[in-house]
């Protein structure tokens, strides 16, 4: 098929790769091997004494090798066998990694698991995805208790944030915890385990298990903001396929010699493959960064660390080139930025590189996908409002909504993205329909976003088909509003989504925006500002200023539970009219 595409690849990027027959486990191993006096992650709890004094840890690949190994064999003793579903709710922590490659080493399946999910929802996900084990922290022990007996669990580890670390760290970090209103001393029981016991009760000794790449390694649930979650299953061979794509996208890569910035949750399917996977296959240093909030956090680790890969989410970006005393940071390590889960205003990045030196990108990718499909090139070429170009072995096309039939790469026809290659999933877990409607006979994955592709083969989501507002008969897509919004000089985010009429029938185009520090602009300021920019149809007729926006943990912005919440307030108008009536 046509792949003009190809032409945009910089220097170094090949059009296709070899991959290995190996699995996830083998990553770990390769690098243990390779780099094992090499630092694997660096645990920043906090610094003290003016950054002179660091709480944390810090393990090299061989020693995480060897606790991988010691929790496999855990793990085996406690039961766990081959194609068993493992609930991980953990925070990025060493105990994450550990967990996660000592389920790969017995071929079981990691089910990832939002540590800020409801009881309700564990209990959901648990008993969909058949998880009869889970390592939590213990501070989420509370929401497991209530909803146990309604779920398949048999064993629970339970882990603490000052496992691994070593002395004083432990100590410090145990105190300061005990303190808090949020500790949770969990109590010894039947089925229930330790984290750090476990490793200290088992040897380096897991059994020999023949696990095949084309297994299934993860239960990825989506993100659940367009409704009930399903889990992607995803393959040894679909993750590894990928990590060699982004280590391919990223030529001057350096193995064993780069510091990745892991502030993304490895509980989200991109933070699991760009920071933790890629990283680990670099032989790269992680950094661990448990909680990104607030983004002084980020940027004094980042500073201290001299981190130098930063895969990111729009939110975090922005914040630092707003943030009032970025100029007292020295963020000049930092050499590249991959930038997912929501669109990236070129203004944005145009100033984070101006402040740190490094290229932020903006790329693209799904839970179905491993997840990334598309990148700008990182030191070459990229376009303004453009997801990038398809990423190696990655084929990629625009679809007629109505007719299936293919469409033109001209820069204006629009039509639904489908993408093809090693990375997209398997099926979903006990969806057969949902399968078959999201991946066709000829293996090509429908992603629900409408995009146009230029000549030069560079994709720009123009929007979701969900999200698409009907106003006045007119179709209005939010990412057109969304760019006019950034572009004015005192929006720092802003959102857009289609509110219900309250007598039309259609939608409203209403404007979510978030000023930047010390800035008040007017809703009519902003009307004015769009006008210029915009047909009079896809003007905001509505502006809402707030503090801050609904984000999910990765940082995307949640519009379903803006529209939630306007459909709450007309609800609430309409009973308290008609009691007046009465």
């Amino acid at each position: 098929m046509e792949q003009p595409w190809l032409s945009a690849y910089e220097k170094g990027v090949p059009q296709t790769l070899s991959y290995p027959n190996q699995t996830l486990s083998d990553l770990l191993q390769t690098a243990a091997r390779t780099y094992p006096d090499k630092t694997a992650t660096n645990f920043v709890l906090k610094y003290m004494l003016g950054g002179r004094f660091t709480i944390g840890g810090r393990l090299s690949y061989r020693q995480l090798n060897e606790l991988v190994d010691r929790m496999a064999t855990a793990l085996y003793q406690l039961g766990v066998r081959k194609g068993e579903r493992v609930g991980v709710m953990l925070p990025n922590s060493p105990h994450y990694i550990i967990t996660f490659f000592a389920a790969m080493r017995l071929g079981a399946i990691v089910v990832n698991i939002n540590p800020t999910y409801t009881s309700r929802e564990l209990q959901h996900q648990l008993a969909d995805a058949g998880a009869e084990t889970i390592v939590l922290l213990n501070l989420f022990w509370p929401r497991l208790r209530e909803v146990r007996a309604e779920t398949p669990i048999k064993r629970v580890v339970v882990a603490y944030v000052h496992d691994t670390l070593g002395f004083p760290s432990n100590l410090l970090v145990k105190s300061s915890q005990q303190r808090t209103p949020e500790w949770v001393d969990v109590q010894p029981e039947q089925d229930i385990f330790f984290f750090q016991h476990l490793l200290e009760k088992y040897g380096p000794t897991p059994p020999k298990v023949n696990i095949d790449p084309n297994d299934t390694a993860l239960f990825q649930y989506t993100g659940g903001t367009t409704g009930l979650p399903k889990a992607a299953m995803l393959s040894h061979r679909n993750l590894v396929a990928n990590v060699l794509q982004v280590n391919a996208w990223l030529p001057s890569g350096r193995p064993g010699g780069e510091k990745m910035m892991a502030a993304i949750p490895f509980f989200h399917v991109y933070g699991m493959t760009v920071c933790m996977l890629y990283g680990i296959y670099l032989g790269a240093e992680i950094v661990i960064v448990p909680n990104p909030r607030p983004i002084d956090n980020v940027m004094n680790i980042m500073q201290k660390e001299r981190a130098t890969l930063y895969p990111g989410v729009p939110a975090m970006y922005i914040g630092i080139i707003n943030h009032k005393d970025v100029a007292r940071y020295d963020l000049h390590s930092i050499k590249a930025c991959i930038s997912g889960s929501a669109p990236l205003p070129m203004e944005v990045q145009e100033r984070f590189g101006q402040i740190t030196g490094g290229r932020l990108v903006e790329g693209y990718g799904m839970t179905e996908a491993s997840p990334v499909t598309h990148c700008n090139p990182v030191f070459g070429t990229r376009k303004s409002g453009s997801i990038g170009v398809p990423l190696p072995d990655t084929e990629a096309k625009i679809i007629d909504l109505e007719t299936g039939e293919p469409l033109p790469f001209d820069g204006e026809t629009q039509g639904e993205l489908c993408v093809r290659g090693p990375q997209v999933m398997k099926a979903y877990w006990n969806r057969p329909e949902e399968t078959a409607t999201t991946i066709d006979a000829e293996g090509w994955l429908h992603t629900g976003d409408i995009c146009k592709v230029d000549p030069d083969g560079y994709f720009y989501v123009v929007d979701r088909k969900k999200d698409m507002i009907n106003a006045s008969g007119f179709k209005v897509l939010p990412r057109d509003v969304e760019e006019v919004l950034f572009m004015h000089p005192k929006v720092m985010e802003a959102v857009v989504a289609g509110i219900p009429h309250p007598t039309r029938g259609d939608d409203t185009v209403k404007a979510y925006i978030v000023p930047k520090p010390g800035e008040s602009p007017t809703a009519e300021e902003i009307k004015e500002f769009c006008k210029l920019h915009l047909a009079a149809y896809k003007v905001p007729r509505e502006v809402e200023f707030r503090s801050e926006l609904p984000k999910t943990m990765i940082g995307k912005v949640l519009r379903r539970q803006l529209v939630e919440e306007e459909k709450a307030r007309q609800q609430a108008s309409r009973e308290a009219s008609e009691a007046a009536k009465i």
